[in-house]
């Protein structure tokens, strides 16, 4: 169980505090609930590219590193296409530079046009570097929009293409930051070593006085159901032949989200799933093949990805993927089976919350999906999950016309 206490302040900004004082150490996590699936079709990769920004310097602190370097603390952030995750390490002596550094960036960015400058092409490399001149680095670029129509899930947290961050102009990056980097669309949270009486009044002292953003009206597209089975073929200088296939699967907070994560994990978690048993252990049909969840709040995608090795077309190795599915909806899952998942699900919920830093995350993330105690629940609702539903999520999801299918051919 993971204590907290949370309370907001007046310019709507949630603040949760997790004391522990087994170390001197303290976590500052802030939470923007602001990702990918934000941006505008036209202007896509704002999030990530905010990412960066945000270590540009701020109204009254020119370099954000050093001053926390000073005080022997360390940082980073991660973007993904519903969240952005700022977060601070510092010894809890040091707890006050954590408030003053993450707050005046709140308040205000410095909108240096050589920052602006300097960041577009870090992050204009990065494309390049990950995405398009790295072997299968293009995958979600042609995944995405495959399985997606409407949704913006269609697009990557890097953007959909390089020229929405070429083109990226200060009065956009300006507009971005003042509708969505606001005390009331942010969840804080502070751990470790403190008192919920200290974090009250540095959260007073430092964030209270910036003010609250207008309140922001989302009108995410929904994503409509898929009729029809979706396939892409393409040839690149990749080192074998790669298969992708995706399944629309429930969102987050969806009550049947727990039971389409261990179904992913049955077929596709390590050697001893059914995939790699099936397929690459005793067929060896792939090298190497897996299956997983995107884990993201509206109604996401379960993956199956495997490479092949050389003697096996992608359409063989597809239609062994396709015949273990369909096998596996016409036979009885077995408790032991299940719960063997479970007890790998559970493992790896109680050991990353052995770290402060995730905690802190979970608790920013749980309130973040609109109720903190989630963060305490999660291994309740894993146990919960039965064979039955379990198979009722494998007849609901793994269907063909439910499947979006992409075949990456290494040329010859």
């Amino acid at each position: 169980m993971i204590a907290y206490e949370s309370f907001v302040l007046d310019n709507g900004l949630k603040v949760v505090v997790h004391e522990d004082h087994s170390s001197p150490m303290a976590v500052v996590n802030l939470l923007y609930k602001v990702g990918a699936r934000d941006e505008q079709q036209e202007k896509t990769g704002f999030a990530h590219l905010f990412e960066h920004l945000m270590f540009g310097g701020s109204k009254h602190v020119p370099s954000f590193d050093e001053p926390l370097q000073f005080v022997g603390g360390d940082n980073n952030a991660f973007t993904s296409n519903d969240i952005t995750n700022y977060y601070i390490t510092v010894p809890s002596a040091n707890l006050e530079t954590a408030f003053w550094l993450e707050s005046d960036r709140m308040l205000s960015l410095s909108f240096d046009p050589k920052v602006l400058e300097v960041q577009r092409s870090v992050v204009i490399e990065e494309f390049k570097q990950r995405y398009l001149n790295q072997p299968y680095g293009d995958v979600w670029l042609k995944l995405r929009p495959l399985a997606y129509k409407k949704h913006p899930y269609k697009w990557p947290t890097i953007g959909e293409k390089i020229e929405h961050i070429e083109e990226a102009t200060m009065e956009d990056v300006k507009a971005f930051f003042h509708k969505y980097y606001v005390p009331n669309n942010a969840v804080l949270v502070v751990g470790g070593d403190v008192t919920v009486d200290q974090v009250k009044a540095l959260s007073e002292k430092w964030f209270a006085p910036i003010p609250k953003g207008k309140t922001i009206a989302r009108e995410i597209p929904v994503e409509p159901s898929q009729k029809s089975y979706q396939l892409l073929e393409v040839e690149e200088n990749v080192p074998v032949d790669a298969l992708y296939l995706t399944f629309h699967m429930a969102g987050r907070n969806d009550e049947t989200y727990h039971a389409e994560d261990l179904l992913s994990d049955i077929l596709g978690r390590g050697k001893s799933s059914r995939l790699y048993q099936a397929l690459v252990e005793d067929k060896q049909v792939f090298n190497s093949l897996s299956a997983y969840v995107m884990g993201s709040i509206d109604p996401g995608l379960l993956v199956i990805q495997g490479k092949l090795n050389g003697n096996h077309s992608l359409e063989t190795a597809e239609n062994a993927v396709w015949e273990l599915l369909e096998d596996f909806k016409s036979d009885k899952l077995k408790e032991q089976e299940l719960e063997k998942v479970k007890n790998k699900a559970e493992s790896t919920m109680v050991f990353s919350e052995m770290e402060l830093l995730n905690r802190a995350m979970n608790l920013a993330y749980a309130e973040m999906l609109g109720d903190l105690d989630l963060v305490n629940q999660e291994v309740v609702k894993v146990r919960a999950v039965t064979s039955d539903t379990v198979m009722q999520a494998a007849h609901r999801i793994l269907r063909k016309e439910n499947a979006s299918v992409l075949r990456y051919k290494a040329k010859r």
